[in-house]
């Protein structure tokens, strides 16, 4: 009997998809439902809408992966925006409370990595997918409710500044799964005292995949199209 296109996707593949700005990772993984046409589909790790980069897409029994994928070191650049904070710690809400940064040195900006690189407890930003008492916290923040947050142990391996244009703050992150960079860039802002939030994210490494590995969601669609007609497909380990 000829192999059909949902017997490769059921069987299982492995998709680096280099995700779009202002696509939630679901919208990744309802675009590949869509054209692997079976339901079994599912991401290794949220990024957030405004963040681009590495996603991870398991289809069929890949999907047993996903846990493996998730729990690998990750690899972020990215710009901090020093002078404001904003709700979400990021650009989803408006800056507020301007403070001033022109005073800060580039040796001042690298000691204030210092605290936050190796094991370290880490608040989650409000705005976010963590559940308390069953409720997503960003829920409970659209009603204006206040939690209490648990810090989570999270481990930063590299936290380096690799370039300053004052605001703006480039730097590159490794770390641990469960490692938010929005937090990560408030904490910062609190340390230099004159705040900060994520202005821009790229994930580029998830354990030994590089983003440079990664598809468009066009490669990925035209990917497809090629497996359905010539039933099979290259797995990544």
């Amino acid at each position: 009997m000829e192999s059909t296109p949902v017997n490769v996707f059921e069987q299982g593949t492995v998709l680096l998809i280099n995700k779009p700005i202002d696509w939630t990772s679901f919208d990744v993984v309802r675009k590949v439902r869509n054209l692997v046409r079976i339901k079994k589909v599912g991401h290794a790790g949220t990024l957030d809408p405004l963040a681009t980069g590495l996603l991870i897409v398991c289809t069929g029994k890949f999907t047993k992966r996903i846990n493996d994928y998730m729990a690998r070191e990750k690899e972020y650049t990215g710009t901090f925006t020093l002078g404001a904070t904003t709700p979400t710690y990021d650009l989803e809400s408006e800056p507020e409370n301007p403070k001033p940064f022109d005073h800060l040195t580039n040796e001042a900006l690298v000691e204030a990595t210092q605290p936050f690189t190796g094991d370290i407890l880490q608040l989650p930003p409000m705005h976010s997918a963590i559940k308390k008492d069953g409720k997503r916290l960003y829920e409970l923040a659209r009603k204006g409710q206040e939690i209490k947050l648990d810090p989570r142990p999270v481990t930063i391996k590299t936290f380096e500044i690799t370039a300053v244009d004052l605001p703006v703050v480039h730097f590159r992150v490794v770390c641990s799964t469960g490692t938010y960079i929005r937090s990560l860039a408030h904490d910062f802002g609190r340390q230099l005292g004159c705040g900060a939030y994520l202005s821009s994210l790229v994930r580029t490494r998830i354990g030994d995949y590089t983003l440079d590995q990664a598809m468009t969601m066009e490669q990925v669609a035209t990917y497809i199209d090629v497996v359905k007609t010539s039933g099979e497909a290259n797995q990544n380990g």
